[in-house]
Formats: structure tokens, C-alpha cells, sequence
């Protein structure tokens, strides 16, 4: 399920069980009026939907649609390599900086030198996600950059709400990343543990000043990120300004149509070799990590979580089994978070402060 802001619009999808509840199926649904706008049939499961006030996008494991959410007509859709979760794919709020993020695909990132090899992979797609993300707009319905991520294959994308700040975790999950965007300079490299974990969750702040990032541990991590300095170039890391690094953008997007177009995902190592020297370097390797700024412990044992902030200085975390966390972040001092509230959502009566 997945409303449009504050409005009467919400998407739903069924969990099965009946014909009209099919995981197949999507119907937007007008809460006020209480009726059904219009109802779609996709070929496989939906396994998400994001919407903003321009554009609503449907995530297949293989396919992404791209639907004008004023009159819900398809637009566009974009092939994709295999995406069983879903989590793998975001779109910005923003109704400007409408860009949709999803893993490169292995073809294109890899590139194919041999035309037995590429016979073979047209028949089959890897199953194994990129470590790169594409950033496509999905108001013009063209690619735009090419971020290069991670090494290891992609877990989790999300965008800011202004659709200027992309973060990113692999599937080893102890490292996050936030770059610019459309830019796709890196800005931020945040340690959120050594230990190999699965993320379940990772949201900016209304304000993008803090990132949160849940996985199957028993943690929250809260990040602190500062947008205002970075616009004006105050950060010591002898970063160059975004301005100048995204001088070269439409040179870049211009290659990458053209090598969508030449032809499809099968595309000469030597072209994506040219590609690359086209993308934004990365300048923060040699950066330590940040460590989180905050961080909250959700009692009981692990649980599948996601975290989303309900103000600056307040964190709500909904667990699986129906358990629903308010906490207090301190702005000044960080550390550990006060639990302020805590609701039972299968028995809503229940409220332990």
C-alpha cells in the first residue's frame, strides 16, 4: 500500500487469497469517495509501488512501469535485471526532480566482449544484482547517469524527498553511501557495522539533515548529514563544488542514451570502458567512515523493521509482529535514544509510554 502524501489517493496491491485480492493486481483507491479509480493486471507479482504527484511506478521483479498518474496512462517501461525483493528501486517525491534509482544492469555494467556470450546472456538474465545504480528521468523517460555504488550487488536504494541525494547499501550491508544527484558525486560514507547484516529500511529526514537505516538487527542507526555545508562548500575534505562536477552532465547523459540505444543491455566492453570515463570519480575513498550519529534499540528479539522520521527530533520504528516505537533523538548530543511511546497496532487500545 502506498498513499499519495496527505491525500485521499492510495495504491494497494492484494496479499491473494481471492480472485479481487490478487498480488497481481492494483487498484487506486479514493479513501474519501470510497471507490475505486481504476484497477490494473501486471503479468507477475507487484512487489512495490512509489508515487509522486506526477508519476506512479509499479516494480516487477524484472520490469518497472511508469504510469501518468493524472490520467493513469503507461508511459514507459524499463526492462530491469532480476529484483525479487523490490527494495531495489526508488522514486523521488519531488515533482521537479522526478528521477527514478535502480541497479544497472549486469550487462551494461559488466559489458560483453564475444557475440557467443552475448547469444547466451540474451537468453538469460543474471540473477545477480549491480553494484551501480541508474538514475533515469522519469519525466523526459530518459537515463540520465550512471552512479557507481559498490562492488557488491546492490540491497537498498532510497532518494531524498527534493530528489538531490541518492543513499545506497550492498548486500553486505555495513556501509552506506549518499552521492548527489543527478551529478552522482559521492558525499557521505557511513560505517554502519562490520558485521554482515540485511537492510530492511533506509529514509532521509523531511529536511534530508538525518538519514536512518534499519537491518535485521536489533539497532537503528541515525545519521547526521549536513546539506547546508555542503551547498555552500564549507566541508574540509578539499571536495570539489557540485556545480563543477556536474558541468559535464549532459555530455554524460548523451553518451548513456546513446548506449541504450545502440543496442539494449548488449554492449561492447570497449564502449563501456568510454562510459566510465565519463562518470563522476570517487573522491572519498580514503574518507574513514562516519560512525552513526545516534541510534535506538528496539526491545525484544530481531524482527523485520523499517524506520522513517516523524519530525527532526523524533524517530518512529514499526516492526513485523505490529509494534509501533516513538523516540527522542538529541540533536546536540546524539548517542542513544529515548523511547517515548510504544503502540501494539494489532490491538490499538494498548499504548506503553
Amino acid at each position: 500500500m502506498e498513499m499519495l502524501f496527505c491525500t485521499s489517493l492510495v495504491a494497494l496491491v492484494g496479499m491473494g487469497g481471492h480472485p479481487s485480492m490478487s498480488p497481481r493486481r492494483l487498484q487506486i483507491f479514493n479513501t474519501k469517495r470510497q471507490s475505486i479509480i481504476c484497477e490494473l493486471t501486471f503479468p507477475t507479482l507487484v512487489l512495490s509501488i512509489k508515487l509522486n504527484r506526477r508519476r506512479l511506478i509499479v516494480v516487477l521483479e524484472e520490469q518497472i512501469y511508469i504510469y501518468d498518474i493524472s490520467n493513469m496512462k503507461l508511459l514507459h517501461t524499463i526492462e530491469t535485471s532480476p529484483n525479487p525483493s523490490g527494495t531495489v528501486c526508488s522514486l523521488s517525491y519531488s515533482s521537479e526532480n522526478c528521477y527514478i534509482a535502480y541497479p544497472l544492469p549486469n550487462l551494461l555494467s559488466s559489458g560483453l566482449h564475444t557475440s557467443t556470450y552475448r547469444l547466451k546472456m540474451s537468453h538469460s538474465k543474471s540473477s545477480v544484482l549491480s553494484g551501480d545504480v541508474l538514475l533515469f528521468d522519469a519525466l523526459t523517460l530518459q537515463p540520465i547517469n550512471i552512479v557507481k555504488a559498490h562492488k557488491s550487488p546492490l540491497a537498498f536504494i532510497s532518494l531524498n524527498n527534493s530528489g538531490t541525494l541518492l543513499a545506497t547499501s550492498s548486500d553486505r550491508g555495513t556501509v552506506i553511501r549518499i552521492f548527489s544527484i543527478p551529478c552522482g558525486t559521492k558525499l557521505y560514507e557511513f560505517r554502519r557495522g562490520t558485521s554482515l547484516a540485511k537492510i530492511y529500511s533506509i529514509n532521509f529526514s523531511l529536511t534530508s539533515n538525518f538519514l536512518c537505516v534499519t537491518s535485521n538487527t536489533e539497532t537503528v542507526h541515525i545519521y547526521k548529514l549536513f546539506p547546508d555545508e555542503i551547498n555552500k562548500g564549507k566541508r574540509s575534505y578539499n571536495m570539489p563544488s557540485l556545480s563543477k562536477s556536474c558541468e559535464s552532465l549532459e555530455k554524460k547523459r548523451s553518451i548513456i542514451k546513446r548506449s541504450f540505444r545502440r543496442s539494449s543491455y548488449f554492449i561492447r566492453r570497449n564502449f563501456i570502458t568510454t562510459i566510465e570515463n565519463y562518470l563522476p570519480t570517487t573522491l572519498t575513498e580514503i574518507w574513514e567512515p562516519t560512525r552513526n550519529f545516534a541510534y535506538a534499540k528496539i526491545p525484544g528479539h530481531q524482527t523485520k523493521n523499517i524506520a522513517a522520521f516523524n519530525s527532526s527530533s523524533q524517530l518512529m520504528v514499526i516492526t513485523s509482529e505490529g509494534q509501533l516505537y516513538y523516540y527522542d533523538i538529541s540533536l546536540e548530543n546524539g548517542g542513544e535514544c529515548v523511547l517515548l511511546k510504544q503502540y501494539s497496532l494489532l490491538n490499538l487500545s494498548e499504548e506503553t509510554d
